[in-house]
């Protein structure tokens, strides 16, 4: 890929992921955005984009994979669908990035898993929760030994679209999975909340971590580290709360959405879609 060349990519999805991912993709420097595809010609998300002044089609994965080939595809539809989008594009060398709870493909957390994933053709993001939990709880389990951990995350009511309650129980397993992958933790714990409260509450994710060997200081400096890490390419992410004593951790973090698609309530939208084009732009990078 010669300097200055955009990676053509597509976005495989048409609701308020796909939506904000084709408007992030449309500020950076390093991605062209080819083509939205959703499924219904009467797609709220494929008129927006169509607004945005993006190509769109409403014939799914069929159009993304008569149209490429693609240096990426962003899988933005919904767990039950992703093993069949990933069956009809591995055979045209795209990187497929998925952002369904599915736990197909490289999980992948950006500043934890940075320099491997750019070799990997298929990178799962896990869920929004696990974006937004797994960079804190790798910093802590980087300066003590976990024996529990929990995660709950409470997220607007008004930001989980239908794909999102459709696969909760994914969502769950992957997260957990991740999170033990991530930090060496059997006994893990994940629940997620839609809070249909008024006004919309932002994006948060508590954390209690049960650890023998906590020391207060190093597990401070590394979660400060993260965070800040994190913020480079969310800036509405921030530890909104932090206890560290013996034997017990407890952290929160807040996501505020930084889009201009989206309401303020919905980072958990924008961590993972923010994830997913840091992640495409690093491939481009490599690329060259």
């Amino acid at each position: 890929m010669a300097a200055g060349e955009r990676r053509r990519v597509a976005v495989l999805g048409a609701g308020l992921i796909g939506v904000d991912l084709a408007s992030k993709i449309a500020r950076s420097s390093k991605l062209e955005l080819a083509l939205v595809a959703g499924r219904s010609r009467d797609s709220l998300g494929l008129r927006r984009a169509a607004e945005m002044g993006h190509p769109t089609t409403a014939d799914g994965v069929r159009a993304v994979v008569e149209s490429g080939p693609f240096d990426v595809v962003f899988d933005a539809t919904n767990a039950d669908s992703h093993a069949e989008n990933w069956a009809a594009l591995r055979p045209t060398g795209t990187t497929l990035i998925d952002l369904t709870p599915t736990g197909l493909g490289t999980v992948t957390v950006p500043g934890v898993t940075v320099h491997r994933s750019a070799a990997h053709r298929h990178l799962n993001l896990i869920s929004c929760g696990g974006q937004a939990s797994i960079p804190i709880l790798h910093a802590i389990a980087q300066r003590c030994t976990p024996t529990y951990i929990e995660v709950v995350s409470t997220a607007a009511s008004a930001s989980a679209g239908p794909a999102t309650r459709l696969n909760l129980d994914q969502y769950i397993a992957t997260t957990s999975a991740a999170i033990r992958t991530f930090t060496g933790t059997r006994d893990v714990k994940v629940m997620v909340n839609i809070s249909p409260a008024r006004p919309a509450p932002p994006f948060r994710v508590a954390m209690t971590v049960l650890a023998d060997d906590v020391r207060p200081a190093p597990v401070r400096t590394s979660i400060a580290a993260a965070a800040d890490t994190v913020r480079a390419y969310a800036p509405g992410f921030k530890v909104t709360s932090l206890a560290v004593d013996p034997g017990r951790i407890a952290a929160a973090v807040e996501v505020t959405a930084s889009s201009r698609h989206l309401p303020s309530h919905a980072g958990s939208i924008d961590i993972i879609n923010a994830a997913a084009v840091l992640l495409a732009e690093q491939s481009a990078t490599a690329s060259r």
